[in-house]
């Protein structure tokens, strides 16, 4: 899973998308949606990513063969990249598949999602440039916490078999009230600070990579330590 600042790193999206792809096999993006008008239609096969997201997700989300899970908020896209061997290659298209399949709609960044899947596959999250208060990872370890008094915010959205009423842990604001905004970030930093994680230079920006399923673990263990 991968996020970027292209500014930062300065390359081609393109470009930084192929690298990613021949190292990676799988490639996945949280891409939610640029919502451009009141009470819209979400259609997952043309919403356009979010544009704070950066370029990164929607040169994901577009990329031929890509595929979009179905939640309009939560939405992840995921690409299998190229293969030897026609079994190879089915290989990622199926990883890719199933990354994104099945998105539930209630608490879309829990069980059963992309991210879920993540951690279960044993993936990595790359953060180019990108701040380390915006891995979006870590909005499923908000979910898994045992923490009281998680902030819960309802809404509903339109799509094309009718209007979904939908529940999440609050994923705008801290998921409790006890925790600063930049909490994210005070995870990534203490983690690395174990010395687990690697970090070095894309292009020209300082980046970072997390294997998911300990980073993780470490996060909920951060927030059930921090929120009593």
């Amino acid at each position: 899973m991968a996020h970027a600042s292209m500014r930062a790193v300065g390359a081609d999206v393109n470009d930084l998308v192929r690298a990613l792809l021949e190292v990676a096999g799988t490639l996945m993006a949280y891409v939610d949606w640029e919502i451009e008008a009141e009470d819209p239609l979400f259609d997952p096969t043309a919403a356009r990513a979010a544009r704070d997201h950066g370029i990164l997700a929607e040169t994901i989300r577009t990329w031929p063969g890509a595929l979009r899970s179905a939640h309009p908020d939560a939405g992840m896209s995921a690409v299998a990249g190229s293969a030897e061997g026609r079994t190879a290659q089915a290989e990622l298209r199926e990883r890719a598949a199933w990354l994104v399949a099945d998105h539930p709609f209630q608490y879309g960044y829990g069980e059963g999602s992309p991210l879920d899947k993540l951690v279960r596959a044993n993936g990595k999250v790359l953060m180019l440039g990108a701040p380390l208060d915006t891995i979006t990872l870590l909005h499923f370890s908000e979910h898994a916490a045992r923490i009281p008094d998680k902030r819960v915010t309802r809404y509903r959205r339109r799509m094309a078999h009718g209007v979904v009423e939908l529940e999440e842990f609050d994923t705008c604001d801290p998921v409790h009230a006890s925790l600063p905004d930049d909490f994210f970030a005070d995870i990534a930093s203490d983690y690395l600070a174990t010395g687990k994680g690697a970090s070095g230079v894309v292009g020209r920006a300082k980046s970072y990579a997390f294997d998911a399923a300990d980073l993780h673990r470490f996060a909920v263990a951060w927030l059930e330590e921090k929120v009593r």
